[in-house]
């Protein structure tokens, strides 16, 4: 099989760009630099001339490579070539929807029926009307806050468990396991910018597992967003990422069970505590060890019915620690004489269509 010739001699030739074995000379960095920007240069045009010939659906970082592959990216390269483009894509050297969201493998096109009698549907569409200034909201509850606060948590279950204890403060939750999806961490981000620049402190709340990880989570997710600052066009310096839980004080107050190992999914499986795994010697896993040993609680601990009051409470504190408690009723009352101005409205007009 005869081997692709490299991009620089060919511009259709969309190989991926790779730097030189061995220790980098200024030349040699110019020239990868060069490359990447031609190879990326290369691939935005080939989505703005795919956008016109067929824009009904977006392509993820793995559908990008199946693209690239007539046009010489070698299929052993697919998941440097994956990393690469959401790099660039970071970076700002792609554009970060030139990937699509990702939706966790939902299904699209699911009927929709309503079955309800005529009656008792004509019946609720007036009730609506009847009602329906309860459900304008023309301005944001956040105007009237010193703080714009999201929340994360570390599971799907955690997201349900706190959701109720959100809602009434607006507050964004969504689960940390959807963190790899690039244009959801970016939408935060926008979020964040939008805020900030109102004047807001802005602040990220967490909710996640007692383990190594876990207790270093804020430096984690920090540099996460600001591996996107470039793209994004905001930094997460002055944000408040405040981890509330799962907390050691939480665990022996309400006696939450602790896992007797630190096993992890990744480095082959072995335990955290087993000098083999690679990360046995970093600092924060033998500063955990000394303090907690090799042992762990999963924060999905929370759900367990006799802790959810308790759970819910501490999620109400770590709210209420920026946001007054009474921040929902004061909104509420803010709304009364716009919603009145609303009922005034439609009521002329149904008269009028009389």
């Amino acid at each position: 099989m005869a081997r692709p010739r490299n991009s620089d001699d060919d511009p259709n030739n969309l190989a991926m760009p790779k730097r030189r074995v061995g220790a980098q000379s200024p030349q040699a960095k110019q020239e990868y630099e060069s490359a990447l920007d031609r190879w990326c240069a290369a691939i935005i045009k080939m989505s703005e001339e795919r956008d016109e010939q067929d824009d009904s659906f977006d392509v993820s970082s793995r559908g990008w490579c199946y693209l690239l592959e007539p046009h010489g990216l070698l299929k052993g390269d697919f998941d440097s070539a994956q990393r690469l483009i959401n790099d660039c894509r970071k970076s700002g050297r792609l554009p970060l929807d030139i990937c699509s969201d990702d939706e966790r493998r939902s299904a699209d096109n699911l009927e929709s029926l309503d079955e309800s009698d005529p009656k008792v549907r004509a019946e609720e569409i007036v009730a609506y009307i009847a009602n329906a200034e309860e459900y304008y909201y023309p301005h944001s509850f956040w105007a009237a806050q010193d703080h714009y606060v999201e929340m994360m948590v570390e599971k799907i279950d955690l997201k349900n468990l706190f959701r109720t204890e959100c809602e009434p403060f607006n507050i964004p939750i969504f689960n940390g396991g959807g963190w790899s999806d690039l244009n959801s961490r970016a939408a935060m981000m926008r979020r964040f910018r939008y805020w900030e620049r109102e004047g807001k402190q802005c602040v990220l709340l967490y909710c996640g597992d007692l383990d190594p990880g876990g207790l270093r989570i804020t430096d984690f997710i920090r540099s996460n967003l600001a591996d996107m600052t470039r793209a994004v066009r905001w930094s997460p310096d002055d944000l408040i990422i405040d981890r509330f839980g799962i907390d050691l004080d939480f665990i022996r107050r309400h006696r939450v069970p602790w896992i007797e190992n630190l096993h992890t999914s990744k480095k082959g499986g072995l335990p955290l505590d087993d000098p083999r795994h690679p990360d046995h010697n970093k600092d924060y896993v033998q500063s955990y060890l000394q303090m907690h040993g090799a042992r762990k609680v999963e924060a999905t601990a929370l759900v367990a019915p006799r802790l959810v009051p308790h759970a819910r409470a501490l999620c109400r504190k770590a709210i209420t620690k920026y946001l007054p408690a009474d921040a929902p009723d004061q909104y509420a009352s803010s709304l009364e004489l716009p919603r009145s101005k609303l009922r005034t409205e439609i009521k002329r007009l149904l008269k009028v269509a009389r």
